[in-house]
């Protein structure tokens, strides 16, 4: 059964269409009244499209579809195409603690702040964020810079405290990355 789903509310002539061509979508298809709207929105809706005739302000992922008549594959390929808008997005985004990184925009994002990260910082903080235990120098320059151990260099060290001293600037956190005697952590 597909996880996606094309909530249609209170539009029955859009749902019996729909229903009609239901083996042939990638999604499924459910109708809501006015009754079960609030049910709806209260529930955890990450994979749900709601189609709607009008804009209604307190719903979130909708479509509208007003300008009828329109062929139903356009129509079908325009819910597609919203569904892998929602998927990239999601997809997109991690939370870490309070903060969110988004990986579209290299943006580290807590409480509406935000600062912009260089694909390596970007890189550092996914590496981290895999292991709940600390990461050795050597380990960081081999995975995520694809150094040689032997190599003498303090590339680590110092993308580390340029990132750490921005997240200190703009968040005023300076427990975001911790070194411990074995490497650095997220924590």
């Amino acid at each position: 059964m597909n996880s996606q789903k094309l909530i249609i509310y209170d539009y029955i002539e859009l749902f019996n269409i729909l229903n009609e061509l239901k083996s042939e979508l990638n999604f499924e298809v459910t109708k809501i009244s006015k009754n079960n709207l609030s049910k709806i929105l209260s529930e955890d809706n990450q994979n749900n499209l709601i189609v709607t005739q009008k804009k209604m302000s307190e719903i979130d992922d909708q479509i509208i579809v007003s300008n009828l008549p329109i062929k139903i594959a356009k129509l079908v390929e325009k819910f597609n195409i919203e569904f892998l808008k929602k998927k990239f997005g999601q997809q997109s985004e991690i939370k870490i603690g309070y903060y969110k990184i988004n990986l579209n925009s290299r943006e580290l994002i807590s409480n509406k702040k935000k600062i912009k990260l260089t694909e390596k910082e970007s890189s550092i903080i996914l590496y981290l964020l895999k292991y709940k235990k600390p990461i050795s120098i050597e380990e960081l320059q081999s995975k995520v810079w694809g150094y040689q151990s032997e190599l003498e260099t303090h590339t680590v060290e110092t993308h580390i405290y340029r990132l750490r001293k921005k997240i200190l600037k703009i968040f005023n956190d300076a427990n975001f990355i911790i070194s411990k005697k074995n490497g650095y952590q997220i924590s």
